[in-house]
C-alpha cells in the first residue's frame, strides 16, 4: 500500500464524487477508478459504494478514512521533522562539559540561548573529565564536548574550536600567610601540600600543576586526592592543602577558603569546544556557531566594563 493510495482514497471519501475527486488530484477518473479498486482488493474489504450517481462510504470506509487521515498527517509531519532535523532545528544532540564548565558565564549563556532558538532539539548534558569525553565522542556517544586542554595529544579524529581562555587560580584556606598577599606565585607554594584531583581523573589540571611546579624548581606534595571540585574546596577549607583550580570555581563562595590569582603568566587554561573531524551534521554545526556567537558577545560586554570611557557614557544613557 502506497501513500497515494491513501490520498486517492481520502479525495474520494471528501469530495464522495470520483469526478471531482479526480479534478482534485489532477488526474484522470478511469486511473483514479482502477486506483480505488485495487486499495480495496489490498485491503480486503469494500470502502466505497457507488452507483453512476452517488458514492457513499461504507462502514468499513469510515473507519478506514480516520486511519488514512492520520496515517497522512504523520507522513506529513516525518518530512517536516527530517527537514527541520536538516537545518539543525530537531533532534537530540548529546554534550558533554568538564567539571569547571558550569562555572563559566560562557556555558549558561550557550545553553540558554540554543534552548531558545533550537525548543526542538533535545538537549542531553553529561559531567565527564576531558579524556573521557573525548573518548565518548569518538565513541559516538557524544556529539560535543566542552574540554580543558589535556597533556596527551587529542587523536586526529577530533576537531577543536577553541572558545575563552581561563586564568588559574590558588585556592587557599583562610589561616594561610599567603592569602593576605594579592598575588601568589608557584615557587611560594613549595613545601606546602596540594589537595588534587587523582591522576587516572582524565583531568588537564593534574599534569599542569606539575609542570607548573617543576618550572618554579620543585615537584609538588601530594596531600589529599578528590575527585569533585567541591570536595578539594572543602578539604582546603578544613586546612589540608592548597590547590590550584581554574578561575571559574572562585564563583563556588565556602567558609574558610580564598582565591588569589597566581603571578606565573603560564597559569593559565583554555576552553575547547571538541567534535569528531568527520561530523557533518547540523546539530553540531548550529551549536558551534552559537557557541561562537557567544564567546563575541561575551568579550564585547567585558570590554564594555573595563573601558572607563564607555562605561560612563552608558551610565548617562
Amino acid at each position: 500500500m502506497e501513500l497515494r493510495h491513501l490520498r486517492y482514497f481520502v479525495a474520494v471519501a471528501e469530495e464522495l464524487s470520483f469526478t471531482r475527486a479526480a479534478e482534485r488530484l489532477h488526474i484522470g477518473q478511469p486511473p483514479l477508478s482502477q486506483q480505488i479498486q485495487a486499495l480495496e482488493a489490498e485491503v480486503g474489504a469494500r470502502l466505497l459504494e457507488r452507483s453512476k450517481r452517488w458514492v457513499r462510504l461504507t462502514e468499513a470506509g469510515k473507519l478506514f478514512l480516520a486511519d488514512a487521515r492520520r496515517v497522512l498527517a504523520l507522513s506529513q509531519q516525518a518530512v517536516l521533522t527530517a527537514q527541520r532535523a536538516e537545518r539543525g532545528e530537531a533532534g537530540e544532540l548529546r554534550i558533554g562539559f568538564t567539571f569547571s564548565t558550569p562555572f563559566t558565564p560562557l556555558f549558561a549563556r550557550v545553553i540558554n540561548l540554543y534552548r531558545q532558538r533550537f525548543p526542538q532539539v533535545t538537549l542531553t548534558l553529561r559531567e565527564l573529565a576531558t579524556l573521557h569525553q573525548i573518548d565518548a565522542i569518538e565513541a559516538h556517544e557524544l556529539d560535543l564536548g566542552f574540554i580543558r586542554p589535556p597533556e596527551v595529544p587529542i587523536g586526529e579524529g577530533i576537531a577543536i574550536t577553541e572558545l575563552r581562555h581561563d586564568p588559574l587560580v590558588l585556592v587557599l584556606p583562610t589561616s594561610s600567610p599567603l592569602a593576605r598577599k594579592k598575588r601568589v606565585a608557584i615557587s611560594e607554594l613549595q613545601g606546602l601540600p596540594f589537595v588534587m584531583y587523582p591522576k587516572n581523573a582524565g583531568t588537564g589540571i593534574y599534569p599542569q600543576i606539575f609542570r607548573l611546579c617543576r618550572a618554579a624548581c620543585f615537584v609538588p606534595k601530594i596531600g589529599m586526592e578528590a575527585g569533585e571540585a567541591s570536595t578539594i574546596i572543602g578539604l582546603v577549607a578544613a586546612g589540608c592543602g592548597v590547590s590550584v583550580l581554574p578561575d571559574s570555581f572562585n564563583r563556588m563562595h565556602m567558609e574558610g577558603v580564598v582565591y588569589r590569582p597566581i603571578a606565573d603568566p603560564a597559569a593559565t587554561t583554555e576552553l575547547w569546544l571538541a567534535q569528531r573531524r568527520t561530523d557533518r551534521s547540523p546539530l553540531v554545526a548550529a551549536f558551534i556557531a552559537l557557541a561562537r556567537e557567544a564567546v563575541n558577545e561575551l568579550d564585547e560586554m567585558d570590554a564594555l566594563s573595563r573601558s572607563p570611557k564607555k562605561a560612563g557614557q552608558a551610565g548617562r544613557t
